[in-house]
């Protein structure tokens, strides 16, 4: 929202008390999951629909390219892979407790998620061009969503920022005011890539 240049109030969800989880929280999101995207009435959640949402009603910010490009077809791409297969994995990589009812189970789901985490992030190392940015010369939604997943993946054995492009994409992000102002809101210190 910030780099839209748009007004919004960010209201804080408090996962340490599973506010996510009551029940007027649920009632705008049933699946009790963070983002989620009050416009008036209109409510949103998941968070590639809230981008590709926000990008679209905020053409004049640049976040995407235009529609019915090849470029936009690959931004759905990118954008899909990292909501829909590196995000999920990133979850199983933290509580990965979950996915198991073997009691010793977790660490042994762990680490093998750690390892497919390491290569889907090499496989966007590998598709980012000469960059400075993961469309090339322009800035877009996909470098915001890189970076927040950087730092959930700063724990791997692998972490993202020391594949040199996507540590280069991050560290160029981490300069932009829009990005400062996210980072000092969420009360976040020190490193942002690093442990």
């Amino acid at each position: 929202m910030q780099e839209l240049g748009v007004e919004f109030e960010l209201e804080l969800v408090d996962r340490d008390k599973n506010a996510h989880k009551t029940d007027e929280y649920l009632k705008i999101n049933p699946a009790g999951r963070i983002p989620t995207l009050v416009d008036g009435d209109f409510v949103l959640f998941e968070t590639a629909a809230i981008c590709l949402h926000l990008v679209d009603c905020n053409p004049a910010a640049g976040l995407a390219p235009d529609i019915a490009t090849p470029e936009r077809a690959r931004f759905y791409q990118w954008l899909i892979f990292m909501t829909n297969t590196i995000q999920p994995d990133i979850l199983m990589f933290y509580y990965h407790d979950r996915y198991t009812s073997d009691p010793d189970g977790g660490p042994f789901i762990r680490q093998a998620i750690d390892q497919r985490l390491v290569e889907w992030f090499e496989i966007i190392e590998t598709a980012l061009g000469e960059g400075p940015y993961f469309m090339g010369e322009n800035y877009s939604v996909l470098d915001i969503y890189l970076l927040m997943l950087s730092r959930w993946g700063r724990f791997l054995t692998r972490p993202p920022r020391d594949m040199q492009k996507i540590n280069n994409i991050c560290r160029l992000l981490l300069q932009r005011p829009a990005v400062q102002q996210v980072i000092a809101r969420e009360g976040i210190k020190g490193d942002f890539l690093g442990c």
